[in-house]
């Protein structure tokens, strides 16, 4: 199957390009900037005539939207950007695989909840109420690609980490090594989610698609893909890694399995850093949908951070 990964250079992307090594399967990796040493091919996934072109040249027969607008506080003051690519270029992706009889495999985030006081997992049918202008445009990049009636897979996931770019890990790895105290929110309580984890299981729902359909060339539709066929399992799925903490927790976990500990690491309440959005005090998700689907077998959450830092120290 050839398969079009977007947003090839983020974290995730990243994850994607190892995890699909030796899969048999033809990826093109595209991402709107290049990155040294990554062979990348360049797309504006905005730009609906371009992404039908690169359709059609490439026999594509699935893409992985891992490109997203993620900067949640910039968002605010940058809403017409962040609406272009996370709920427009969404829409865009789904109509051209609507077109080409492909499955379209979106990331979205634990951001399109929050606006009620929630203490159990979310689970998938729940009612979003994002908080933001982030939240709101990937919940409206969900609806679009349901609509457009192509075969889809949306995995929403949260507090994404892993070796690559900025992210929490990084940050705090940087940030405890450096400081002799640091104070980290602990009223906010989520999951944290390694990207070469979520990235596996992206292969998973990749391979079933391809036994479902017996897609094996993309470049022409295989019987299974008449006009009225959908993919069975099509729908919206959570995914993160098992348990739960506060980003305080995650912090201290992230301080230990580094060996810094000359940082004192303290909780303090979210009111204590300002920011232009209200971020979810509970997000977080309930699995069963997605290992129950497609039979995953989920790390817990400190054994992934374990196996991301020692990745890290032996760059």
């Amino acid at each position: 199957m050839n398969i079009l990964v977007t947003g090839a250079n983020g974290q995730l992307g990243r994850e994607m390009r190892l995890v699909s090594k030796g899969s048999g399967d033809i990826y093109l990796f595209t991402d709107i900037m290049p990155a040294e040493g990554l062979e990348t091919v360049m797309l504006d996934i905005t730009d609906a005539e371009a992404v039908s072109r690169i359709i059609k040249e490439n026999g594509i027969g699935c893409i992985v939207n891992c490109a997203a607008y993620t900067n949640v506080d910039k968002a605010e003051s940058d809403e017409s950007l962040c609406r272009m690519l996370n709920a427009e270029a969404p829409k865009i992706l789904a109509e051209a695989m609507k077109s080409a009889g492909g499955l379209l495999v979106h990331i979205s985030t634990d951001y399109v909840f929050g606006g009620d006081p929630y203490n159990t997992p979310c689970r998938e049918e729940q009612k979003g109420t994002p908080t933001g202008v982030y939240g709101a445009t990937k919940l409206e990049g969900e609806h679009n690609i349901i609509e457009s009636g192509c075969d889809y897979v949306i995995i929403r996931t949260s507090w994404l980490y892993s070796e690559y770019g900025k992210n929490f890990v990084r940050t705090m790895l940087d940030l405890t090594a450096a400081k002799p105290h640091l104070d980290v929110v602990f009223d906010q309580a989520g999951t944290p989610t390694y990207a070469y984890d979520l990235a596996q299981a992206v292969m998973v729902v990749l391979a079933d698609y391809k036994r479902e359909t017996g897609r094996h060339d993309s470049a022409v539709l295989p019987a299974d893909k008449r006009p009225g066929f959908r993919y069975s399992r099509n729908g919206i799925y959570h995914y993160s890694d098992e348990g739960v903490c506060s980003w305080y927790d995650f912090a201290k976990m992230t301080a230990e399995y580094a060996g810094h500990t000359g940082c004192d690491i303290r909780p303090c309440h979210s009111d204590e850093f300002p920011s232009p959005v209200r971020r979810p005090a509970y997000s977080v998700l309930d699995k069963t949908k997605i290992k129950s689907t497609f039979g995953l077998d989920i790390p817990y959450w400190t054994d992934s951070l374990k196996k991301c830092i020692a990745n890290i120290k032996a760059e």
